[in-house]
């Protein structure tokens, strides 16, 4: 079943292709079968931070909280649910998948500059001395997932090939890179380069917009708690 669902994944990942974005790809699955899927969509909404595990799970919340689940039990959901995601999720992703809860996460190919889940850090295991320096706050605390890398990595890297070899023509960042250690307060220079995780966690970037393709882009990333945006 796992190859099944990385082969869905990889779909999704070959959909982003087509449509000229890094070429990742996800489904979430609930009971064996996938509720929702997502692929990387940074060039279409010219958003860095809307990668496709962030597709997926927006999707999620907004069926659930449509359905008048409380916070609580859109946790309870998300405990039941597992990840196949074609790229180790970078420092982001791997925070917000442990602040939701989800139970399990599979990927592809290792994300050996940015993975948040064992490349770069290891947020899959959960409260770590750099996620409290992040926050304060008990209520957001990640509660780490487990985690299996290398299934269909091949072909996942296969289709990173072909998205080099064809450049990126928007130099819009998959990734991002490590600097959300020691984080204490409000980034310098916040513009409309943030997002919100959930409410409590924002994240923002800085990249270098002028890059002529991904590989030599210039991306900063901070994770901070909400109330230091105000």
């Amino acid at each position: 079943m796992l190859a099944a669902f990385m082969e869905l994944a990889l779909e999704q990942a070959k959909s982003a292709l087509d449509n000229l974005e890094v070429p990742v790809g996800c489904v979430i699955v609930e009971d064996g079968k996938v509720i929702s899927s997502g692929s990387n969509k940074t060039n279409a909404t010219r958003n860095a931070t809307r990668h496709a595990e962030m597709e997926a799970i927006d999707v999620l919340l907004r069926q659930w909280q449509s359905m008048g689940l409380d916070q609580p039990q859109v946790a309870d959901k998300f405990a039941g649910c597992d990840l196949y995601v074609t790229c180790e999720p970078c420092i982001m992703c791997a925070t917000a998948l442990s602040i939701l809860g989800i139970r399990e996460v599979y990927f592809g190919c290792a994300n050996d500059k940015f993975g948040g889940c064992g490349s770069v850090m290891s947020l899959h295991k959960g409260s770590t001395s750099s996620s409290d320096d992040l926050s304060r706050c008990q209520a957001s605390k990640p509660k780490g997932f487990k985690c299996t890398g290398g299934i269909m990595a091949e072909e996942a890297v296969a289709l990173f090939r072909c998205f080099y070899e064809q450049g990126n023509p928007n130099g819009q960042p998959r990734c991002m890179s490590s600097h959300p250690h020691g984080v204490r307060g409000r980034p310098q220079g916040l513009t409309d380069q943030y997002e919100r995780l959930n409410s409590d966690w924002f994240v923002y970037l800085d990249y270098n917009h002028s890059a002529e393709n991904l590989m030599n882009a210039d991306i900063h990333a901070w994770l901070y708690p909400a109330n230091l945006a105000t």
